[in-house]
């Protein structure tokens, strides 16, 4: 973060200053919504939660060396030579300072949502911009209303472009985000079930994440999944310049004649409006078109040339979790995929298990998928059916939903399809699959921390 007064803190927040300090030109370099996480010069500001209120660690944040906070009421006493500024809700000041700051970058900003490859989207992009632009992204999973303005406050001015993640599972949270990012180019990779147990149907969640559309400056570029066939309802229908990127004809950027080595990577041949070359792409799985194509049409809209876009498709690098392949001694490989699930990224991850290679042996370990609603039980059996037709040798479901996973499974024909309730039930059927010639793919929605299952494949895997 570049450094801002107490002056322009108070401008950007609309704040009153608090206690008896009172020098305009104090500096702040960094924000802080976590007291146990405090540099020296930062602004902490305390955010109110289901299970604490921040408020209640602003003397403790202050002490280990903040050099002041923001609050939403007035304080008992005030540490001498800390400032303390009053605000009427301190998550709705975090939004306007974020908002305040980002104006202060003159850059192009890349805004991605969609219901599933978000954060892959988020990696490919900020890989194929960075192989000609100092890129600034969204690290982790910091795409919520917290996230997002914590990402925009470590702009710095060595940046040349910004690649923000935006999720949601209400309506509303994506137009929160829009109207702060402002983006230059919106990027879409999908319409699917995430969250449909909030949003109600599938159709709802298209409206939701068109929010970002109304927020997308008017000179900017829309880039959506041309397959996705509620997104390919909007040509012609946006007022900025739009792109369809996908493996179907008419689209603006395509890719064809693909080809997987099962081991790591995958290679085609992708086509713009404007040139034509061969991508490798160091990742698994036939969707990973999707985000390759969309890097590529925001490359091109900055000017990039092909040379440029591939080097950059060279070097993406997956966020942890999301399908990072772990090669262990003794050619045992583990696709760590655990950190979120839905049916349709679920679809995807048994795909990239069938393509593993016809000699290896393929299990899949998969869990509950949140979120939901009515038709889980109907989800869960589905995604079991993707995996007996993906060509996995054997199923091992975990979780109270997962055994409609393990039955729609046997039901397609895979009689190797096993429920456990729990991962202690799980860890015999677990550790007799670490051998050799195996590829063992993890995938579960976040709550039910899946990378416990990959540290215990990766304790009984030789060392």
């Amino acid at each position: 973060m570049e450094a801002l007064t107490l002056r322009q803190l108070l401008e950007a927040v609309n704040g009153t200053l608090l206690g008896g300090f009172n020098d305009l030109d104090a500096v702040v370099d960094e924000v802080s919504t976590d007291s146990r996480k405090i540099e020296p010069s930062c602004l902490f500001i305390p955010l109110a939660g289901e299970r604490f209120d921040g408020h209640s660690f602003i003397n403790s944040a202050l002490e280990t060396g903040a050099a002041g906070c923001l609050t939403a009421r007035e304080r008992e006493s005030y540490l001498p030579g800390k400032f303390y500024i009053k605000v009427r809700s301190t998550q709705r000041a975090l939004w306007e300072l974020a908002r305040y700051y980002k104006k202060l970058f003159p850059i192009p900003f890349v805004a991605i949502t969609g219901s599933v490859g978000k954060t892959t989207t988020k990696d490919m992009a900020a890989a194929v911009l960075g192989a000609k632009f100092c890129v600034h992204k969204t690290e982790g999973n910091f795409n919520n209303d917290i996230g997002v303005p914590l990402t925009l406050l470590k702009l710095e001015k060595k940046h040349q472009v910004c690649v923000v993640e935006m999720g949601m599972d209400h309506a509303g949270e994506i137009d929160y985000l829009a109207r702060l990012v402002e983006p230059d180019m919106a990027l879409i990779t999908n319409i699917g079930d995430a969250h449909i147990e909030n949003l109600g149907s599938r159709e709802n969640i298209f409206k939701a994440k068109c929010e970002l559309f109304p927020h997308l400056k008017q000179d900017g570029l829309a880039v959506l999944n041309g397959d996705d066939p509620m997104l390919s309802t909007l040509k012609g229908a946006l007022p900025q310049r739009t792109v369809f990127v996908g493996s179907g004809g008419g689209l603006d950027y395509t890719a064809y004649d693909l080809n997987s080595d099962g081991a790591g990577h995958l290679s085609c041949c992708v086509k713009t409006p404007r040139s034509q070359f061969e991508a490798d792409i160091p990742a698994l799985g036939s969707h990973m078109i999707y985000p390759t194509l969309m890097a590529a049409a925001v490359g091109e809209a900055l000017g990039m040339a092909p040379d440029e876009i591939v080097r950059g498709i060279g070097a993406f690098l997956p966020t942890k979790m999301r399908m990072n392949i772990i090669r262990c001694k003794g050619d045992i490989v583990i696709l760590n995929d655990a950190y979120n699930a839905n049916p349709q990224s679920m679809r995807a991850a048994a795909a990239v298990l069938g393509d593993a290679g016809q000699k290896r042996r393929k299990v899949a370990v998969v869990g509950d998928m949140k979120e939901l609603g009515p038709g889980s039980e109907q989800f869960h059996r589905a995604v079991g059916g993707y995996f007996a037709q993906s060509g996995a040798n054997r199923l091992i479901a975990v979780g109270d939903l997962a055994r409609f996973m393990a039955e729609g499974a046997r039901d397609a024909g895979l009689e190797q399809a096993d429920y456990f309730p729990t991962l202690g039930a799980a860890k015999n059927a677990l550790s007799r699959e670490v051998r050799a010639g195996v590829t063992i793919l993890v995938k579960a929605s976040r709550s039910m921390a899946f990378e416990k299952i990959v540290d215990f494949l990766l304790a009984n895997a030789p060392q």
